[in-house]
């Protein structure tokens, strides 16, 4: 299946891929629309084809981090006679968006790779959550994407209230596209639609029933992903089930996500530091240096809260989101140093038992 690399552009190829991309011969190009536990839906500029692991493949990519995700690119085999094709390798990722697990493993779950903008969704009627976009801020900044804010619903509220909540928005100093859009009267649909260029890849992640698929289906103008009924409240139902990679009619490409109640973050210091920027500029004024902001003397984050500069609510924010990625970071590191303590112990065992 010979692909030429200009062909690959529309489904989000681009110079930085072409820099490090490396296939076997015979191998072809192809990007992850979508997975379903050991199988892929692959995408290539005449269609999909279905695709399985090599056995090869995840023998030596063990860990789940290291296996194919939706908007990866992969090198695969597939025969005109065959119907399901042998994805061999995994190409470089440019960006990537994670999250801690849910539940107690504190393994980090790859959700979407090769994404330019990531859209966080929020009903600006009952899902409105400063703390939680914040979260989510940290993670695509870490990740390397650029993030927007859509606020869906917006019928639902009063004009006067989305207004409070675009004004929050900008007094917590989040700098990044605020857009605002509803289904029912249509406003910012068209606009939304103008936004998204071809050739580029967006994500949009939320929790469960802020609208994520709806504004997917008036993107592609038609009903492709099932949605629920509105409840009595305004709250959405969460309708989707897998991760999936569309191509617009316009040329963009586009993820929609699982609702995800719970987001916990990994290690992201960079994203931590590019969200709570005005934080960041106040550290530069701190008397210490490796300052933690915390019981220092001189700090003048601490001094900024205290002379209502700054708020306490974001100050307490940024502390328990640096704590929570110190967390995990440590907490990796002591999964580490146990594994290769076990691997030491079971080579000393090997050896006594071929002394014995």
């Amino acid at each position: 299946m010979a692909i030429r690399r200009t062909d690959l552009i529309p489904l989000g190829w681009n110079e930085w891929l072409e820099e490090r991309a490396s296939c076997e011969p015979g191998d072809t190009l192809a990007r992850v629309a979508a997975v379903d536990r050991d199988r892929l839906l692959l995408m290539v500029p005449s269609g999909t084809f279905r695709a399985q692991l090599a056995g090869r493949f995840l023998y030596q990519q063990a860990a789940s981090r290291e296996r194919p995700c939706v908007g990866d690119w992969v090198c695969a085999e597939k025969s005109p006679k065959d119907d399901v094709g042998l994805v061999r390798a995994l190409l470089e990722r440019k960006t990537v968006l994670r999250r801690r697990a849910a539940g107690g493993s504190g393994e980090p779950q790859e959700i979407a790779a090769n994404v330019d903008t990531v859209v966080i969704v929020q009903s600006c009627h009952y899902d409105f959550n400063l703390h939680r976009l914040e979260r989510y801020l940290v993670m695509v900044r870490e990740g390397g994407a650029e993030p927007w804010v859509l606020l869906t619903k917006t019928d639902l509220v009063k004009p006067e209230v989305l207004a409070s909540q675009v004004d929050e928005i900008r007094s917590a100093g989040i700098a990044v596209p605020v857009r605002t859009l509803s289904h029912v009267t249509g406003e910012g649909v068209e606009e939304l639609k103008r936004a998204l260029l071809p050739g580029r890849t967006y994500c949009f992640v939320g929790s469960s029933g802020v609208g994520k698929s709806t504004v997917l289906n008036a993107l592609v103008g038609r009903e492709r992903l099932p949605t629920a009924e509105v409840s009595a409240t305004g709250e959405g139902r969460h309708t989707t089930v897998r991760r999936e990679l569309v191509l617009l009619e316009g040329g963009a490409l586009v993820i929609d996500n699982p609702g995800m109640r719970e987001f916990g973050v990994v290690e992201a210091e960079g994203g931590i530091g590019d969200t709570f920027s005005g934080i960041t500029g106040l550290s530069s004024r701190c008397r210490f240096r490796d300052c933690r902001h915390e019981n220092e003397p001189g700090c003048a984050v601490r001094e900024a809260v205290q002379e209502g500069a700054l708020s306490p609510q974001e100050y307490g924010h940024f502390i328990q989101l640096r704590e929570e990625s110190e967390f995990y970071a440590l907490s990796r590191a002591e999964k580490r140093q146990k594994d290769r303590d076990f691997g030491k112990f079971l080579k000393s065992a090997k050896k006594d038992l071929r002394r014995g």
